[in-house]
C-alpha cells in the first residue's frame, strides 16, 4: 500500500526545516521521500554523524533528529503535544501539516544543531 497523498506535503512541511543545514553539512540524500544529512567527520567518534532526516513511511512522516537523543535535555522543554509525535528517543513522526509543532521542531532543529557543532566540532 503506497503512503497516503497528502504525506508528500507533510514531507516538503519538514524537509524546509533541514534544507538550510544542507550547506553546512553532508547532504547524503535528497529524494521525493527522503532528506537525509550527517554531520562532519568527528575525531572522537571516528565517522560522519548522522543529524537528521525526514522520510515518507507508509503510515506516517517521520523527521528523525539525532542530537535530541546524543544531548537529552534539548527535550526538556518541548510541548506535550510534540512529545507526543515521539517514537523511541529521536523520532518524531507525522500525518499532517502541523504548523506549531513543525515551527517547534524547526527550533529544536537549531538549538540541536548549535549544540552538535559546539560539542563534537569546536
Amino acid at each position: 500500500m503506497p503512503a497516503q497523498p497528502e504525506f508528500s506535503i507533510v514531507f516538503e512541511n519538514l524537509k524546509t526545516i533541514l534544507k538550510p543545514y544542507a550547506k553546512k553539512l553532508s547532504l547524503k540524500n535528497d529524494t521525493h521521500e527522503m532528506f537525509y544529512l550527517d554531520a562532519p567527520y568527528s575525531e572522537k567518534w571516528k565517522k560522519e554523524l548522522f543529524f537528521a532526516s525526514a522520510q515518507i513511511k507508509k503510515n506516517y512522516v517521520s523527521f528523525y533528529l539525532m542530537p535530541v537523543y546524543m544531548y537529552p535535555d534539548l527535550l526538556k522543554n518541548i510541548s506535550p503535544e510534540l512529545k507526543k509525535r515521539m517514537q523511541g528517543k529521536s523520532c518524531f513522526n507525522f500525518k499532517t501539516v502541523e504548523k506549531s509543532l513543525f515551527n517547534e521542531l524547526n527550533e529544536l532543529t537549531k538549538q540541536g544543531f548549535e549544540r552538535l557543532m559546539k560539542e563534537e566540532y569546536s
